[in-house]
């Protein structure tokens, strides 16, 4: 009464459509990710490389800041940890990737 008859609808030769139905239909979601590549990942990547890059260079006598903010100079460079003399007679235990930046030589005496 309520319901009305559902028919089959006629079939014709659509596999050709449906296969490039398919593939153009995920063809915003691949364009999408190729685009979130090269504006998100990519650069964050780059950043990790430069920021390992300049911690495996850090040598003693380097001038840097910390995530922190404490500025200091490398008074000895271990494997997981540098100690940094923040003060005179005051040296701190960092870890090596919280080291933010590496000064110029001479930027802590303008401070």
């Amino acid at each position: 009464m309520l319901i009305s008859t559902a028919y089959a609808q006629t079939t014709t030769d659509a596999a050709p459509d449906q296969a490039a139905g398919g593939i153009a239909s995920f063809l915003p979601l691949i364009l999408m990710f190729v685009v979130l590549w090269f504006l998100m990942i990519r650069p964050q990547m780059k950043r990790a490389k430069e920021h390992k890059a300049m911690v495996d260079a850090i040598a003693t006598g380097d001038e840097v800041v910390t995530n922190g903010g404490i500025a200091g100079k490398i008074a000895e460079v271990g494997d997981n940890y540098v100690r940094v003399e923040i003060a005179p007679n005051t040296v701190v235990a960092v870890q090596k990737q919280a080291i933010a930046t590496v000064l110029p030589k001479g930027s802590l005496k303008a401070l």
